[in-house]
């Protein structure tokens, strides 16, 4: 054997727990109740100033006015924070009104979305758990995600892990994003970076499964990114990495394609307007036309209030 040869970690042996075992920071019971037409926040926007980032969100907010009145998309791309924060219903909220026509998660989105449908909490404290060697080592996240991945690998990570919800018929499927995607037929589509979320620690994870099913998402995010052109919109919300890189790729190859993604709106939703989602989503995809609005502030305040306020606009 090679001198240089490196033994891989067997992950076989590798000891899991339940979930009912583990406290979480999270519960459904704290979660934001979802928008609804008619509740209004329209003297609350006449009253901003119309200045600086007074004037963006309310431009931003008749860009997704009018993406949804001529049938255009708008795609919302996520990190895990939006579902710790409680989000969902909100999200879900958009996509059961038509706003929302595509979602777009990292890998610990859909980790914190699929806990959430299966026990109602998530977010482990990981400071405690890392010391034992707990950490991310939960046997039914890690079993059931994986069967999914397994099973979705060339229809797609996302459309499985919600088929697998439903299948299950989780307990909370009504604040899940990914089953209400599956339940809407509407795409959700799951980017995840090996090595980087709890469900690949886990004895039954599968490289090629996990890869190949969220290769198949990426090509599907592809197909709906060249949607965009001439009046579409494009969120981020809270990923500061992967989506943005994510996303900057398939613009690219949608492009390359030959399809026209010219003059659409972009907006990044962070507390910090770090540099990929700056430049990535905000300033060269609109290079050529279009939009890019950097809206600061915490989620649990800025996508309920926007969420609101785009409802108000199209009853």
């Amino acid at each position: 054997m090679d001198k240089n040869y490196i033994s891989p970690a067997d992950l076989g042996k590798v000891k899991t727990y339940p979930l009912s075992e583990r406290k979480n920071k999270v519960r459904v019971s704290d979660f934001a109740s979802p928008a609804v037409p008619g509740s209004s926040v329209q003297r609350l926007l006449e009253g901003l100033p119309k200045i600086l980032a007074g004037a963006d969100f309310c431009s931003l907010v008749s860009h997704i006015g009018a993406a949804y009145a001529r049938g255009k998309p708008v795609i919302a791309m996520m990190g895990g924070h939006v579902i710790k924060c409680g989000l969902s219903p909100v999200i879900i909220s958009m996509m059961e009104q038509g706003i929302l026509t595509g979602i777009a998660m990292n890998g610990a989105a859909s980790i914190h979305d699929f806990e959430i449908a299966l026990i109602g909490e998530t977010s482990e404290d990981v400071g405690t758990n890392i010391v034992t060697g707990k950490f991310g080592m939960w046997e039914e996240t890690g079993k059931l995600m994986n069967e999914a991945a397994k099973a979705g690998r060339s229809e797609g990570m996302g459309l499985a892990l919600g088929r697998k919800l439903m299948e299950l018929e989780a307990p909370h499927l009504d604040v899940s994003i990914l089953a209400a995607a599956f339940r809407l037929n509407a795409p959700a589509t799951v980017h995840v970076a090996i090595g980087t979320d709890i469900i690949h620690q886990h004895p039954d994870a599968d490289g090629a499964a996990i890869g190949e099913a969220s290769f198949t998402d990426f090509r599907i995010f592809v197909s709906e990114v060249s949607k965009l052109g001439y009046g579409g919109v494009l969120l981020n919300f809270g990923s500061a990495v992967v989506m943005p890189e994510v996303f900057l790729k398939a613009l690219s190859i949608a492009r390359n394609l030959g399809h026209e993604v010219v003059d659409f709106t972009t907006a990044n939703f962070d507390m910090i307007q770090h540099y990929r989602p700056r430049e990535n989503i905000l300033k060269r995809p609109t290079s050529v036309g279009g939009s890019g609005y950097a809206i600061t502030g915490h989620h649990e305040i800025m996508i309920p209030l926007l969420a609101h306020a785009v409802m108000d606009q199209i009853r």
